[in-house]
């Protein structure tokens, strides 16, 4: 009887025990905060993800993936429902995209947006609203991972035809063209090094000649320089040829200076007073052409004659 007792008592205590860390499992796994359904549906693969997946927005924890199924209302279609705390900041630019944890392979959902600012996505439990899942990396990858195989392909068979036997027959004659071709260069080197030694180098030689005559007539124009050096030097000397030409040039200097002080303004005046007596004599001419009378009578007055307007008959004048 005291064992049986023993044994109820140790099988009570380890049933509390159980109970107790279930309920503390319980505890610590409650959800402590409101949260709001919303919807995705996508056609892409959504392989690794399964039903208590984390939801994260920035990489913070803001729910969990509640269940993941078809979407009735579009054929073909995966329809994943999260449940996203309400205080999250999911807006109407909010998207969706699949990221995966490590090596593991499990999926999460990744919640970002533009960037742009724009009202809250409005949701309820009868009409979950839905955010759109945009491809992930993987995604990506695989889709380029294919359009690279295509152009490795397209390489590989570009390669294949290039390097076929006709090909390999023309590349292995073009090499023989350059082999031919190099030995012709070879023989036109040495051509040209032996038409060098008979004809250049005696060019070469004279030319060196020419050089050195030139040499000398340079420094013979170098003497020549000298020489008018020095001929310069004595025309600049004092007393001097080009000192005397500057004196002579200064005393007619002098002396043009001289004439245009006092002789030319004489001659100008008479100059004036002859213009005067040219122009009296032409009034003159002027006065006698047009009353040649005046020779006779002067040049008063002239008494009108007979027939003339204005004439009285010395007798009438009584």
């Amino acid at each position: 009887m005291e064992n049986k007792a023993h044994a109820m008592a140790a099988g009570i205590f380890v049933l509390l025990a159980a109970a107790m860390l279930i309920a503390l499992a319980s505890w610590l796994a409650r959800d402590t905060g409101v949260r709001d359904p919303y919807e995705i549906s996508t056609r892409e693969s959504v392989t690794g993800l399964q039903s208590q997946a984390a939801v994260r927005y920035r990489g913070l924890d803001v729910g969990k993936v509640a269940s993941i199924g078809f979407d009735a209302k579009a054929a073909g279609n995966v329809l994943v429902r999260l449940e996203i705390d309400r205080g999250a900041p999911v807006t109407q630019d909010t998207f969706a995209t699949l990221s995966y944890q490590g090596v593991t392979g499990l999926a999460f959902v990744q919640l970002d947006d533009g960037g742009k600012a724009a009202p809250p996505l409005q949701t309820d439990d009868a009409k979950p609203a839905r955010i759109p899942l945009r491809p992930g990396l993987l995604t990506k990858l695989t889709a380029r991972g294919e359009a690279i195989l295509e152009q490795v392909e397209k390489v590989t068979e570009s390669m294949a035809r290039l390097l076929d036997q006709a090909n390999q027959s023309r590349v292995s004659a073009v090499l023989d063209n350059m082999g031919a071709a190099a030995q012709d260069t070879s023989l036109l080197a040495k051509r040209l090094q032996s038409t060098v030694d008979q004809r250049v180098d005696p060019a070469l030689t004279q030319v060196a000649a020419t050089l050195q005559s030139v040499q000398g007539s340079v420094q013979e124009l170098g003497k020549a320089a000298a020489d008018f050096g020095k001929t310069a030097q004595r025309l600049n000397q004092t007393d001097g040829p080009m000192d005397r030409l500057a004196t002579g040039a200064q005393a007619l200097s002098h002396a043009a200076d001289s004439f245009n002080a006092s002789t030319l303004p004489r001659v100008n005046r008479v100059t004036e007073e002859t213009s005067r007596a040219v122009r009296q004599l032409a009034r003159t001419a002027n006065t006698i052409n047009d009353n040649p009378q005046s020779l006779i009578y002067g040049t008063g007055a002239i008494t009108p004659g007979p027939g003339e307007p204005g004439f009285v008959a010395p007798g009438a004048a009584r």
